[in-house]
């Protein structure tokens, strides 16, 4: 009785479901399909009973390309760390890292304050311990810099 059965009258499994999902997403990837044919045709994909079902679904979009091909670029892997940067001075560099934390502790110290002029003398200043960090990034990052300058001297020597 298979024998008589033509492909396109067998009853499609979920992996064939799947699969043409996943085609269907591609298509949506390259911008063939808008988000409400995706939708129907999704729905329907996994409604589906026979391969007819199923190839009907597909047979107005091309084969999937491959990512070279497609209209869609690739992101571009990031550079490494440093790599084709100017070099920045030690000033610029703890700015960098401190800035954002640097505004925090200066929120702190402005919530002190308030809290000082309205009590009508000037209370614990807890703002302190908000600056330690700060104060442990900034050495951290200009020692740090310091140990980086010193092994890339000697590299420099080395390779003379």
């Amino acid at each position: 009785m298979l024998g008589l059965m033509g492909r396109e009258d067998m009853r499609a499994g979920d992996g064939d479901r799947k699969a043409v999902a996943e085609q269907l997403k591609s298509a949506l990837d390259e911008g063939r399909l808008d988000l409400g044919e995706y939708d129907e045709r999704l729905q329907r994909a996994y409604a589906a009973k026979t391969f007819a079902d199923l190839d009907g679904l597909l047979v107005d979009l091309p084969g999937t390309r491959p990512v070279e091909h497609s209209q869609i670029q690739p992101a571009a892997t990031p550079a490494p760390a440093g790599a084709g940067q100017p070099e920045r001075s030690l000033g610029r560099q703890i700015l960098h890292w401190t800035g954002p934390y640097g505004s925090v502790v200066l929120v702190c110290v402005v919530i002190w304050a308030i809290t000082s002029a309205s009590a009508g003398h000037l209370t614990y200043f807890w703002p302190i311990w908000t600056l330690i960090p700060l104060i442990f990034l900034v050495s951290g990052q200009a020692l740090g810099d310091r140990g980086r300058d010193r092994s890339r001297d000697r590299r420099r020597d080395r390779n003379r």
